[in-house]
């Protein structure tokens, strides 16, 4: 009875743990779906930068007329990797030469907020530092030994892995060796703007779908009423 214990615990208890250990500590990503100046920044930056490697096959361009861009916009600054507005956000990069070059191929980020979290991308994005000793001259304190680059270095400066100890355990903090074109606090923005239109695209219906489901529970509400006291006025005879 013991062992069986035991082994209950070991399959249902440690993937938690070791989750909660891939994902700590982590930034609190501020993410507001319904701040369309937020969202549209976020989708320019993923335009400009993200796309570049990464696909979002599941998003199409013209969903980005849902926060706000006009198809006119889209056709004249966001539409470089497509030639219509109702395709879907594909990367030019065949995907052989970019495990060649990087050693794996970029994921789709369409549903990558969904899959790791929008607080794990937000931290992720703002935890790269220098490392010599990696093939990119890079490294990312969430995701050691990344494959990726760190494309937006220039923005946010060259950032130097310092490691202390405290008793038995090893404290990992970075600090800004060169500044960017950007400010710490300016960059920080950026990213969460990014993050914020990643976990838009993860889920473009989200807030539509939240609103119906309130009009659905409102109406289910009012039907209980109705439905109740119609039941009373029919078994008031027998009760």
């Amino acid at each position: 009875m013991k062992h069986i214990k035991s082994l209950f615990l070991a399959i249902f208890l440690a993937p938690g743990l070791l989750l909660a250990a891939e994902h700590a500590p982590l930034d609190k990503a501020p993410i507001d779906s319904t701040n369309k100046a937020s969202l549209q920044r976020g989708a320019k930056t993923f335009v400009n930068y993200c796309l570049n490697c990464h696909s979002a096959n599941y998003m199409r361009y013209n969903r980005l007329r849902d926060i706000g861009i006009s198809e006119a916009v889209i056709k004249q600054n966001l539409l470089y990797t497509a030639d219509k507005v109702g395709e879907t956000m594909q990367v030019a990069m065949v995907k052989s030469d970019a495990k060649e070059w990087f050693g794996v191929a970029p994921p789709d980020l369409s549903v990558e907020v969904r899959a790791r979290g929008a607080d794990w991308i937000y931290t992720y994005l703002r935890s790269f530092h220098r490392d010599d000793k990696r093939p990119t001259g890079w490294n990312n304190v969430t995701y050691p030994n990344v494959a990726m680059p760190h494309v937006l270095w220039e923005l946010q400066g060259d950032q130097a892995l310092t490691i202390t100890k405290e008793g038995e355990h090893e404290v990992k903090s970075l600090s800004l060796v060169k500044p960017g074109t950007m400010t710490p606090a300016e960059y920080d923005g950026m990213i969460a703007d990014l993050v914020n239109y990643m976990a838009y695209m993860s889920e473009p219906a989200k807030n539509k779908r939240m609103g119906l489901g309130i009009l659905v529970l409102l109406f289910l509400g009012v039907m209980f009423v109705i439905t109740y006291y119609l039941k009373k006025e029919y078994w008031k005879d027998i009760h």
